[in-house]
């Protein structure tokens, strides 16, 4: 074997875990110091408390933001899951003129920058009065994870059998009788984890947000605002519990998508 290809593989493994190490070592800070006594930011933690966590639990400001981004991210990737999907079945068994351009324009929130988005909906809202309302904020979040949703279940219905739908087809059954009642029981792992990396992205999206939420609080935007201010550890705690819920939900899309798996096995 080539000595700098053995050289090569043997480090690789090395230089994994470092690159992992990097990346969690901001969750090794983060999470002790909202645990702290301390009145201030201070690493390591001089002892152990759960103020900051009484003190994000017990402010009304946090809660309600709290509940704003549940209700937020549960709306909008319903609504990016259903718009999402009927635009890739339409884009995956449609054959018309324009086709790929309309693919294209779906996938275009994922390439263009954030702030573009945001500045292009600020003034189109403005003008359709939806700026500074929770369904334009809807709207919004919307916008930003149907792209998403639409490559997820644009895979997941190339992988499906088209042969099954053609029968269904030959006994009768409509497009959207197909699409409800064929494809989608059979897709659903694909659609959960659509809609679970919609709802995660809404929760954290702080972009968009700032720009047309106008009164609307959320929890990324509630942090923004705290740290223009002050650097306040309760931010620690708030930090601690996104990370936590954003682990919660990876685990929930690999459960899923092993369960998927197995589901298509046994198929």
């Amino acid at each position: 074997m080539n000595p700098l290809r053995h050289l090569a593989r043997s480090w690789l493994p090395v230089y994994g875990l470092l690159v992992l190490t990097f990346l969690f070592l901001p969750v090794l800070i983060v999470a002790p110091m909202s645990f702290s006594d301390a009145k201030s930011l201070e690493f390591p933690p001089p002892g152990f408390s759960l103020r900051w966590y009484q003190s994000l639990f017990g402010t009304s400001v946090w809660v309600d933001a709290g509940i704003n981004s549940l209700v937020l991210a549960t709306l909008s990737s319903s609504i990016a899951l259903i718009c999402g999907t009927l635009a890739a079945y339409v884009l995956v068994r449609g054959r018309f003129f324009g086709r790929r351009l309309l693919e294209a324009n779906f996938v275009a929130p994922m390439i263009v920058p954030g702030i573009i988005t945001a500045v292009a909906l600020y003034i189109f809202f403005a003008r359709i009065g939806l700026l500074g309302t929770f369904p334009g904020l809807v709207l919004g979040h919307t916008i930003l994870a149907v792209p998403y949703v639409v490559l997820l279940m644009q895979a997941a219905i190339r992988g499906f059998d088209i042969r099954i739908e053609q029968v269904a087809a030959t006994l009768g059954a409509s497009q959207f009788r197909i699409l409800t009642n064929v494809v989608l029981p059979n897709l659903w792992p694909s659609a959960a984890a659509a809609w679970i990396f919609s709802f995660v992205l809404s929760f954290d999206e702080v972009v968009v947000t700032l720009f047309i939420s106008g009164a609307h609080l959320t929890v990324p935007k509630r942090m923004f605002n705290e740290l223009i201010i002050q650097v306040n550890p309760t931010i620690t705690a708030v930090a601690t519990l996104l990370i936590a819920f954003n682990l919660l939900a990876l685990v929930i899309l690999l459960v899923v998508a092993r369960r998927g798996r197995l589901f298509e096995q046994a198929a």
